[in-house]
């Protein structure tokens, strides 16, 4: 089986209030959602008497493609999840919206992030007679609620998040209400929309794009917005934090047509080329992208260094997360179910290979080697963000530090493991530059970078 050497996307969110096609929009909510969880997808929606939800494993497509499944989430507010499993197994029950009945009335939750003391908290609860139907740490945050003693939802949903720590984007559907919360870090993204006086809630934006929804705002770190037929109102119950987004999403994460700080993701993605070109003056005749993920910052570098881009490598999107390689034989074969190489573009070229990290450095290495076996006569890897040296533990999987290449490797020592004429990443400095930054103020950053840095915002 190939082991994924890319970091994983964390999940995605949508939620939407009083709109006669609720179910639709929430599906195609979750499609221009996608790229953040290929898991699982669920919609669960109240149609003023009950809840109703479906569920399922695999792309949103797979499941709510057809009228009779679209027939069995009526109502006009509904809240809708896509999946990939960073704390629970990836089985049917952990697939999200999670829902539970209430003193208080039907809850359903839909979770982007990660519980950093999900366990204990769990552990604290079991002893004390709490049942879990799940492994999702998303769990959690409903026993919390319903052990609450407060007597208002909003109050029992303030006191069970003041027990949490992490990162979490939280889209809450109730029987009178669309809630959205944002941890006190705002780690994890959330926007606010409105299409034709329906409120939306989603990770990205494209997600609004997609319905025709209008971007309103993003919801703020720290901040729970409640949605209910009167409009919205905003409640910021946390002790202050400064904000510190997660920076992957502009790396990695977003789609590159979403919005995040006023400018699309792939102009941030653009600039991150063009400043490792700046940072990094190699002699080369062609810029090659690794795809898809590469491809923005493969034209920033291309562009400000004026090397020629082309698509050397051609990739299949028709392969799966993962690909039960049967035998020894045909192993060596893994990576060009992928990536094959475009020879026209390659032979007697010396290459600058452009891509936006890199995590255990196994793919890189299996396409160097192609690159090499076309004809290229130098290879030289460029990465868009600085070494990966540390784990995330707040949504994103990441292998453990034994795993990251950048752990326990020199830039040098990493060049002749994946075998390339030289290795060169983006500075940090150089990264907060791209972002908009004239550098990274230690001691107030405006990113959660942990993974550069070491220094994690929650302990």
């Amino acid at each position: 089986m190939i082991i994924n050497d890319k970091l994983i996307e964390e999940c995605g969110v949508f939620g939407i209030f009083n709109s006669k096609e609720a179910a639709v929009l929430t599906t195609l909510g979750l499609h221009a959602l996608q790229h953040r969880g290929k898991e699982g997808a669920g919609i669960v929606t109240f149609d003023g008497k009950n809840f109703n939800g479906v569920r399922a494993q695999g792309l949103v497509s797979n499941t709510f493609n057809k009228k009779e499944t679209i027939a069995q989430l009526p109502g006009k507010n509904a809240v809708g999840h896509v999946r990939y499993s960073t704390q629970g197994e990836s089985i049917e029950k952990n697939i999200q919206p999670l829902f539970a009945d209430l003193a208080a009335g039907g809850f359903a939750c839909a979770h982007n992030g990660n519980l950093i003391n999900a366990m204990e908290i769990r552990e604290e609860l079991i002893a004390k007679g709490a049942i879990f139907q799940t492994t999702s740490d998303t769990e959690t945050i409903l026993q919390l609620v319903a052990l609450s003693r407060k007597k208002l939802l909003k109050d029992k949903l303030i006191d069970a998040l003041k027990r949490i720590r992490g990162a979490y984007s939280l889209v809450i559907l109730t029987n009178k209400k669309l809630i959205g919360v944002r941890d006190p870090f705002g780690i994890r993204p959330l926007v606010l929309g409105i299409k034709d006086g329906s409120y939306v809630l989603a990770s990205e934006t494209s997600a609004l794009n997609i319905i025709g929804a209008e971007y309103v705002r993003d919801v703020k770190n720290g901040e729970i917005v409640i949605i209910t037929k009167d409009g919205i109102q905003s409640f910021k119950p946390f002790v202050r934090r400064k904000e510190r987004p997660c920076i992957f999403e502009r790396i990695y994460f977003a789609r590159p047509d979403s919005m995040v700080g006023g400018k699309t993701v792939y102009t941030y993605r653009k600039k991150l080329g063009e400043q490792l070109a700046i940072e990094n003056k190699i002699k080369a005749d062609v810029v090659v992208p690794v795809l898809d993920s590469g491809v923005s910052a493969a034209l920033g570098y291309a562009q400000k260094s004026k090397i020629p881009f082309e698509l050397g490598l051609i990739r299949s999107h028709y392969v799966g997360r993962t690909f039960i390689e049967p035998t020894q034989n045909i192993r060596q074969f893994g990576v060009k179910l992928k990536h094959s190489v475009n020879k026209s573009c390659i032979a007697n070229k010396r290459v600058i290979l452009i891509d936006d990290s890199i995590v255990r450095g196994t793919t890189a290495k299996k396409i160097v080697k192609e690159l090499f076996d076309s004809g290229a006569k130098e290879v030289h890897l460029g990465i868009g963000c600085p070494p990966i040296t540390h784990p995330d533990f707040y949504g994103i999987d990441t292998p453990s530090h034994e795993e990251l290449i950048a752990s326990s490797k020199n830039i040098k020592e990493m060049a002749k493991i994946i075998g390339v004429n030289s290795l060169f990443f983006l500075s940090l400095d150089g990264t907060y530059k791209a972002m908009g930054y004239k550098k990274r103020n230690a001691k107030s950053p405006q990113f959660t970078d942990h993974c550069f840095t070491g220094e994690y915002p929650v302990k």
